[in-house]
This record gives C-alpha cells, sequence and structure tokens, in this order.
C-alpha cells in the first residue's frame, strides 16, 4: 500500500498539527519488514507482555489498517515475530507498530507488512489473553484511538484524526 510521505504530511497541515488533530510520534521506533511506507485506519491493542490479543486481531482481514499495540514499552520479551507478520500479510494488514519488541527479524524482513517497534528481543511472550482491544493507548508520547489514521515512512510516523490527502 502506498503512503503519503510524511515530511510533506507534515508540510501542508501545519494548523492539524498545532490544533492536535495531527500528531508526530517520538523518534523511538526501528524499522521492520520490506514495506518501509505504509498507512492505514488505526486498531489498538494493549497488553504487556502478552501477545494473544494481538494474535487474535491479526486473525481477522486487515483490510489495509494498522495494529498499534501498546506493549508499555516492556523490553522484556517480544509480542510480534515472524509467524504473526505473516500472518498479517496473508490477512490483509499494512503495518503493525509495537511499544515493545519484535523478534524474528530476519523473517520478519521477507514480508510485505510495515513493522515499527522499540528493538528485537528473542524472548517470546506469555500466552495467558490479558489485554484490552479498541481503547485508547499512550505510544510514542501520543494519545492514540481506534479508527484514527497511521502514516509512518523513513521519516518518521504520524497519526491523524482523521484520513489525510495532499
Amino acid at each position: 500500500m502506498s503512503s503519503l510521505a510524511t515530511a510533506e504530511i507534515c508540510d501542508t497541515n501545519i494548523s492539524h498539527l498545532s490544533s492536535g488533530d495531527l500528531r508526530i510520534l517520538h523518534p523511538v521506533f526501528q524499522i521492520y519488514g520490506q514495506s518501509q511506507a505504509f498507512s492505514g485506519p488505526i486498531v489498538t491493542v494493549k497488553v504487556f507482555e502478552d501477545n494473544v490479543l494481538v494474535r487474535e486481531l491479526l486473525e481477522t482481514k486487515g483490510e489495509g489498517r494498522v495494529l498499534v499495540v501498546d506493549g508499555g514499552g516492556s523490553m522484556r520479551c517480544a509480542l510480534v515475530g515472524g509467524n504473526l507478520v505473516q500472518l498479517a500479510q496473508s490477512m490483509g494488514w499494512s503495518g503493525i507498530v509495537v511499544n515493545g519488541c519484535v523478534r524474528d527479524v530476519d523473517e520478519i524482513s521477507l514480508c510485505q507488512v510495515g513493522v515499527r517497534a522499540l528493538g528485537s528481543h528473542p524472548l517470546r511472550s506469555n500466552k495467558k489473553g490479558f489485554g484490552e482491544k479498541h481503547v485508547g493507548v499512550y505510544v510514542g508520547g501520543s494519545f492514540i484511538r481506534d479508527g484514527e489514521w497511521l502514516y509512518a515512512d523513513n521519516d518518521g510516523v504520524i497519526v491523524s484524526k482523521f484520513e489525510l490527502s495532499i
């Protein structure tokens, strides 16, 4: 899926940046996956060191959406691995942003899904099913809601209250 350039979005939407309708996430995310640029409507999930709900969401039709995973910034295990990114690709997800870690980086690099995460970690997460889907999350210095739009490229990650066009 093609995406608008985040720098161009910023240049042409100064009023939305000023109002808070458009927010730039902190530059803390590493880039994984073949898709360097991606965008789409956001689906949120809030978990901590447990990825059962992440899998449940990625098993649904992605329809070009982006999954934003608030993992509490934990650096103690991975919430997304190669199998989940392959699943996301087959289900039509545009991207995944993880406020936490990924693993199986070499497998992820073969997938046509945009992936951003704080880092990589070899340990898999718990499988207890704790967390919440479709709730407001705080990721990258910004409060993000289900249904907002995310735009990501090599310059950064931006969240908008509505779909943007240039």
